[in-house]
């Protein structure tokens, strides 16, 4: 019976709905947690036990006990919700920056909530390389390197040698970002000895200050010293004297006396584009390594940190829709340069199109073609102008449209109507119903509304004559 009852608990903290799951034999009105002791006492004790385990099985568990049968379930309707009560600070909607995923809502994929043998009641220690890892239980890191590749050797020490898993703030700096226990370098020059001759060496003499994220990847690589997966041309070669100058004083000097010079010398068609865009981009008029490693990086292009977080910096108020809990995912985690062109547009808002329902149906139309990379495991978009992950349209949804309707019903248009009998047009667009970024509700529907024919009415104003949308209300 005791392996039943456990299991009971185990289930009820796992599943974690408003379930109530029924005890194996009833029990009294009064029972307390000493009763419960007398079955799971493996509960309370172990290596490390639950704070939690003091205050008693009933400050998380509830009995509801009729006639002679008792059932039991958790005091809130989710194990997350039950671990915030005490742990406040862990709730990701008040914490700011990128949040590991498991910590929205799902604390018992890493904690047990009783006892453990590792730290902090975690179900597997975050110190093995192998398969009893915690951390490799969702992440490969380290797991498949390439014949000719290379792997960091700290992974084998353990991923807390690193990181601080629920370790969070601004999202720009990497620091956080990544859940990391210091700043690169810093976190880098424990282990390694900037002053050692073969790391002088090997980095011709530069200054020690650099972020070493830009040219290393922390993990795994294809290529030997760890390499990033795109490296710029010149530090590809080792030809570092094609835009530093031998360090001085332990800073770097550069080959002419901007950043944006040297980029211009291969990159002249760039600026060119840039200074003559008919819509300008006053981001891009600066300088080039704001937004771009002259080293490398995981990215085509080198964008820093990331194709997204590069934009947030200026765009504050993206940033901000961003916190809301439905983004499109091209925006959240893909790259804003798949609809805005970074560098300057002929059209409003740096679009890649003239119109916005040409720019939508790129990915969501029903005659969207974008064209395999093989060689690159990538598909291209907009003439080869984007690229995109293979499998990236796999999850991407296709409108039924067929003569510009069928949107969100049968025969519903996406674009400007036109009254056949007195010629005024209504004008519409994708944007007429969506935003382009983030909404609070599921759809991206304007306004943060709800996917309900209260929406609807607001062009709608006539349930018996759905043509009629002059409603005044949007």
């Amino acid at each position: 019976m005791r392996v039943v009852r456990i299991g009971l608990v185990t289930v009820l903290l796992t599943v974690g709905t408003g379930f109530a799951a029924t005890h194996p034999v009833p029990l009294e009105k009064n029972t307390d947690a000493a009763t419960c002791a007398g079955c799971h006492e493996d509960k309370a004790k172990g290596p490390v036990v639950h704070s939690a385990i003091a205050t008693g099985c009933l400050s998380c568990h509830e009995l509801r006990i009729a006639k002679d049968v008792t059932r039991v379930k958790l005091t809130t309707v989710t194990p997350v919700k039950l671990c915030l009560q005490c742990h406040a600070d862990k709730e990701a909607a008040q914490i700011k920056g990128h949040v590991h995923a498991p910590n929205v809502r799902d604390c018992l994929r890493c904690h047990d909530p009783h006892t453990s043998k590792n730290k902090n009641v975690l179900v597997k220690s975050e110190s093995p390389a192998g398969k009893d890892n915690l951390c490799l239980q969702c992440h490969t890191t380290g797991l498949n390197v390439a014949a000719k590749g290379s792997r960091h050797i700290a992974l084998d020490s353990g991923c807390e040698t690193c990181h601080v898993i629920h370790k969070s703030g601004t999202q720009s700096d990497s620091e956080f970002r990544a859940h990391l226990a210091k700043a690169v370098p810093a976190l880098c020059i424990d282990c390694h000895d900037p002053k050692d001759q073969a790391l002088v060496k090997a980095h011709q003499g530069q200054p020690d200050q650099g972020d070493c994220l830009e040219c290393h990847d922390p993990h795994q690589s294809n290529s030997p010293k760890l390499k990033r997966a795109f490296l710029h041309n010149p530090f590809q070669e080792g030809a570092c004297n094609s835009c530093h100058e031998p360090a001085k004083d332990n800073k770097v000097v550069l080959t002419a006396k901007s950043t944006r010079e040297i980029c211009v010398m291969c990159h002249e068609e760039v600026a060119h584009g840039i200074d003559t865009a008919k819509v300008g981009h006053e981001g891009a008029k600066g300088d080039c390594t704001s937004c771009h490693s002259p080293h490398g990086g995981n990215n085509p292009g080198y964008i820093r940190p990331d194709p997204v977080t590069a934009c947030l910096g200026c765009h504050s108020e993206t940033a901000d829709q961003l916190k809301k809990a439905h983004v499109h995912q091209p925006v959240g985690e893909q790259s804003c340069a798949i609809c805005h062109e970074p560098h300057g547009s002929t059209n409003a808002k740096l679009l890649r199109t003239a119109g916005v329902n040409q720019l939508c149906l790129e990915c969501h139309g029903p005659d969207t073609q974008p064209k395999p990379l093989p060689d690159e495991h990538m598909v291209a978009i907009f003439e080869g102008k984007v690229k995109l992950p293979e499998d990236y349209f796999k999850k991407v949804p296709t409108l039924p449209l067929k003569y510009g309707v069928g949107h969100p019903t049968e025969n519903h248009p996406i674009a400007d109507v036109t009254n056949i009998q007195n010629k005024s047009i209504t004008p519409m667009s994708c944007l007429t119903c969506h935003q382009p970024h983030a909404s609070a509700k599921p759809g991206l529907l304007v306004k943060d509304q709800p996917n309900t024919m209260a929406f609807c009415r607001t062009c709608h104003s006539n349930p018996l004559d759905l043509k009629v949308t002059s409603t005044g209300t949007k």
